[in-house]
């Protein structure tokens, strides 16, 4: 297994990924598939995107983003991991947050933070076993498919 920074060519691996969960229903409340043009607008030289590759496969991801447009906030960004159906339960999304975690502290970056349904129970084990903090939770943040839906809001203090 190898984490490594992803770069505009990964483009396709991400999206294969990304779809698979917007299409599971468990990780986010995304619902219409992305194009390779949307996931490479990721690609702004600010926010560290990497991938982990096994056997020279891209089989997961781990991305940040902007958290909010104000310049009080500008040391925060958002996370997203997301592993290939076939390859979870096997470490990637450890191996891919691990090496997110680095290169946003190296980004200079203060804290990562993200929301998480509470059902996707192997994530929120996942983010503790790293130290992330559950700092509340959001009743009924958004809909997803008609249901409103909570999210488990979770910090890294970088």
């Amino acid at each position: 297994m190898l984490a490594r920074s992803a770069t505009p060519g990964d483009a396709g691996h991400l999206v294969r990924i990304y779809n698979q969960g917007i299409a599971d229903r468990i990780a986010t409340f995304e619902t219409r598939p992305r194009s390779i043009e949307e996931i490479l607008t990721w690609f702004d030289g600010q926010h560290p995107i990497v991938v982990v590759e096994e056997d020279r496969e891209v089989v997961g991801f781990a991305s940040t983003t902007s958290y909010r447009p104000r310049e009080c906030y500008s040391g925060n960004c958002e996370f997203s991991v997301y592993v290939e159906r076939r390859a979870r339960g096997h470490g990637i999304g450890r191996t891919a947050l691990t090496a997110l975690i680095n290169a946003a502290r190296d980004a200079g970056f203060h804290k990562l933070v993200s929301r998480v349904f509470p059902e996707n129970t192997a994530s929120l084990r996942l983010l503790q076993s790293l130290g992330f903090r559950q700092v509340g939770v959001y009743s009924r943040h958004a809909r997803l498919d008609g249901v409103w839906r909570d999210v488990v809001i979770v910090e890294l203090l970088l």
